[in-house]
């Protein structure tokens, strides 16, 4: 393993642009592309691909092509019954965790890869990775981005067109750019689903 793959997983400046990392790269991004020509009759096919692709997945997962990763999933850990909605963007330059049974609506950017502010070092083609960790049962609505580095409670709901810039606590609605907690889980949402609509499931 050469010393720029190591440090791609540490948060240290490294050129991405490595012989070992980009070929390493493009095998697993032809895989991607062959993942994103499966027709939607094949999901057992889609299934036991997402199993090769993935660092790690759990049973019962469906993510809808076209998916787009910088790694083809190769810096992913997918819990069990997770959800994602098309154009699902994974920056995986380093990992990505999900816990079990989280959702992601249509066009959600999870960011890893960073570049410095510092141009003289952004001109040279320096970049670092920081971890993204998502808890269980979330909702990330349609178009959310989540910044490198940032970490996301259980339970929470982060609204649509949100941009992530800091930690979210468990059990929390949070909304907005840059995304703040708007309020906790509570009483009125065991009684409604959507507004003024009560849940009745029977």
């Amino acid at each position: 393993m050469s010393k720029m793959k190591d440090k791609m997983h540490t948060g240290e400046l490294y050129f991405p642009n490595d012989e070992e990392i980009t070929n390493d790269q493009i095998r697993r991004l032809d895989r991607l592309y062959e993942f994103n020509m499966t027709r939607p009759t094949e999901g057992e096919k889609r299934q036991k691909m997402l199993k090769e692709m993935f660092a790690e997945i759990g049973e019962g997962c469906y993510i809808e092509p076209p998916f787009h990763s910088n790694f083809g999933g190769g810096h992913v850990h997918f819990g069990k019954g997770i959800y994602a909605n098309f154009n699902l963007t994974l920056v995986d330059d380093t990992h990505v965790y999900v816990g079990d049974y989280t959702m992601f609506g249509p066009n959600v950017t999870i960011a890893t890869a960073g570049h410095p502010i510092l141009p003289e070092l952004r001109i040279q083609g320096y970049q670092y990775n920081m971890p993204v960790r998502i808890g269980k049962n979330c909702w990330l609505g349609a178009g959310v981005i989540v910044l490198p580095g940032i970490t996301i409670g259980d339970n929470v709901v982060i609204g649509a067109g949100s941009i992530v810039t800091k930690d979210i606590p468990s059990n929390v609605v949070a909304v907005g750019n840059p995304c703040r907690v708007l309020r906790e889980v509570n009483e009125h949402d065991k009684k409604y689903y959507f507004k003024n609509r009560e849940i009745d499931c029977r």
